[in-house]
Order: C-alpha cells, then sequence, then structure tokens
C-alpha cells in the first residue's frame, strides 16, 4: 500500500509543477505578465466576489465591482509590497473599499430621493435642525476615525462597517487573530477618546 502512495506521489509532483503563491503572481502581474494576472484572477475572483456580494448583495452589481477591482490589480499592483501584507489581503481590501464605496454612493443616491420626496410634505419636526446635527455627528466621527493608526482605522472599519468577524479579518489582512483583536480594541478606545465618551 505504502509503494503505491509513494508511486502515485511521484507521478503528482513530475505531472504537475507546484502551485504558484498569490504573491509571486502579483510581483508577475507588475511587469504587466497576462499570464500571471490570468491565474491570480482564478485564484482569487471567488474570494473577491464572495466579499463584495456580502456587502452590496445585489449579484450584477457585485460582479461589476469585482471586474473593476481587477482592473485596478492590474493598474495598481506596482504599488504591491509584501512586506506590508500578503497579495489576496492586498486585493481583498481594495475589494472592500469599492464595495464600501459603492454601497455609500447608492445610500447617497437614495438619500437624495428621500429630500425630493420630503420635500413635498409638511413634517412635525425640524428636518433642517436634525440634518444638521446628523452632518456634524458624522463629521465628528470622521474626523475621530482619522486620527487613529491606519490599522486601529482598518480594524474599526471592517468589524463595524463591514461586519466581519475577528476571524474573518485576520484572514483577510493575513494576521493573527490576536492582532486583530488588539488593533480593535486600542482603535475603540481611542475613538471614544477622539469624541470624548465617557464610559
Amino acid at each position: 500500500m505504502l509503494a503505491i502512495v509513494e508511486r502515485d506521489t511521484d507521478r503528482w509532483s513530475s505531472t504537475e509543477p507546484p502551485p504558484v503563491s498569490a504573491d509571486a503572481l502579483l510581483l508577475r502581474v507588475a511587469q504587466g505578465d497576462q499570464q500571471a494576472f490570468s491565474e491570480l484572477y482564478d485564484e482569487l475572483a471567488g474570494r473577491v466576489l464572495g466579499l463584495i456580494t456580502r456587502l452590496l448583495r445585489d449579484r450584477a452589481q457585485s460582479e461589476e465591482v469585482a471586474q473593476e477591482v481587477f482592473l485596478e490589480v492590474w493598474q495598481q499592483a506596482a504599488k504591491f509590497d509584501t512586506a506590508r501584507g500578503s497579495a489576496s489581503s492586498w486585493v481583498l481590501t481594495m475589494a472592500h473599499r469599492r464595495a464600501v464605496d459603492r454601497v455609500r454612493a447608492a445610500q447617497s443616491s437614495r438619500d437624495r430621493d428621500t429630500k425630493i420626496g420630503i420635500r413635498d410634505f409638511e413634517s412635525g419636526f425640524d428636518q433642517v435642525s436634525e440634518s444638521v446635527e446628523i452632518r456634524i455627528e458624522h463629521e465628528r466621527v470622521s474626523r475621530a476615525l482619522g486620527r487613529l493608526t491606519e490599522f486601529q482605522r482598518q480594524a474599526v472599519q471592517l468589524s463595524y462597517y463591514g461586519g466581519y468577524s475577528h476571524s474573518e479579518m485576520a484572514e483577510m489582512l493575513g494576521v493573527p487573530i490576536g492582532t486583530v483583536k488588539t488593533r480593535l480594541r486600542d482603535g475603540m478606545i481611542r475613538l471614544r477618546d477622539e469624541m470624548g465618551v465617557t464610559s
């Protein structure tokens, strides 16, 4: 039985080359290697589309955004730095950012439509005041987020805007789960401090 397994292993290793890492593929893409881009696409497209679909919920829009992500990967591959993380986390972070941008754009469009509709009705409360308060609060949160470190801000946004678990974030960012928890905890403490929230 052992001899059969050994022969099968030898046959597999001699006929199929070992898989190329996403990092190596992305470095080749940065040099304009179209074959490497095709292989990278095959390796990551499913995960990219899955991540985007979780945020957008709309398959057609998700596919459109996924195509935009891979176009950006092709155009920006030279900016990938292996010292800052893995290729898969770089691409998935890019996908998350583009999906969030699409969600925000859709929300802005809905908000505009809602405002146009509300203009035709009288309200029992001061909408201008409420809208100003919401805008001021949003600006406070944005300013506070801007004062976090890049890693803290990324952890807070993935957790609270993206709805990811600690383990999903660790896989996406290519870091240990303990690191994710520390970044998130430190980010939330600093965010509370920046916003003057007392516990």
